[in-house]
């Protein structure tokens, strides 16, 4: 595991820290600050695209698991990190799915006995001697909503929080936590170039079999309630290299600007990723309120 000091995401399945924090885990591993992402389960519900790959699902053979291990190892180290960390240990908890899949056929009702969202204090446990033996200066993880509502989601925010409660009581407070979120005003601005892109049929327009998504159907936040904006532009090739590496889960566009999951709703690689500090103290801001490093005002 990666030294002491540093970052520390908390993150529900494999391909989520390329998703929401790829451009943030390749800046500063490009800075070279020790950075570990503890991943919950194996997302062994995970829904396949293309066909390749479909049989390892967990309707059929149930390898899905092990495979994304491999997509998440690739896409680690295309942001500079040497290997993924699970909770518990790989296999430890498993991917506690949506409605509809074979693990959880009602919302919120697993079925299997490791289940991450029935994985009870001891995910709790587990994650707060993670902070006590990094001692990470920053801690991130998801809003109370999980982003965007996924069980195992909304039980990491809840085993992050907690593990960090936990761990100061035991020596260790974090000085400073975040949730990772996307800012609706940017997120706005950039699908509407897509669109324009699109109508016009310009570079870069929606690639076939792929559509815009509806208002207010990609999880985000009121712009007002973001606190930190980190500019990832420099380490785009890498974020994009990353979610690239997870082939089962992530289409990316032939343009690099737009990725898709299974569902081909069309999603921008955003150029900034946007966080909201929950604990500690806010550092410096720029001219927009922001803070533009989540190590602002830390010596």
């Amino acid at each position: 595991m990666t030294g002491t000091g540093g970052l520390v995401l908390v993150h529900a399945h494999p391909d989520d820290e390329s998703i929401t924090t790829g451009g943030t885990i390749a800046h500063y591993r490009a800075r070279g600050v020790p950075v570990t992402v503890v991943t919950c389960t194996l997302g062994e519900e995970g829904e396949v695209i293309g066909e390749q790959w479909q049989q390892l699902t967990s309707a059929h053979a149930d390898q899905l698991g092990g495979f994304r291990i491999h997509e998440l190892t690739d896409a680690l180290a295309a942001l500079g990190v040497d290997a993924p960390h699970f909770l518990g240990g790989a296999g430890r908890w498993r991917d506690s799915g949506m409605s509809g899949t074979t693990a959880d056929p009602e919302p919120m009702v697993p079925t299997h006995p490791r289940a991450f969202v029935d994985s009870g204090p001891a995910a709790v446990a587990e994650l707060s001697e993670v902070l006590l033996r990094l001692r990470p200066r920053v801690v991130v993880g998801y809003d109370p909503r999980g982003g965007y509502g996924h069980p195992d989601h909304v039980r990491a925010h809840r085993v992050t929080m907690d593990a960090v409660a936990a761990a100061a009581e035991k020596g260790w407070d974090t000085p400073k936590v975040y949730w990772t979120v996307t800012d609706a005003d940017v997120l706005r601005r950039h699908t509407e170039a897509l669109a324009r892109r699109t109508v016009d049929r310009l570079p870069g327009a929606l690639p076939s079999g792929w559509r815009l998504p509806a208002i207010g159907e990609l999880a985000c936040v009121a712009s007002e309630t973001v606190t930190t904006t980190i500019d990832v532009s420099d380490v785009l090739a890498a974020k994009r290299a990353a979610l690239r590496a997870h082939a089962t889960q992530v289409t990316v566009a032939p343009s690099g600007r737009e990725f898709a999951l299974s569902n081909n709703i069309a999603q921008p690689v955003l150029p900034e990723e946007h966080y909201v500090l929950v604990r500690g103290r806010i550092g410096p801001v720029g001219p927009d309120g922001h803070e533009d490093d989540l190590f602002a005002g830390l010596d």
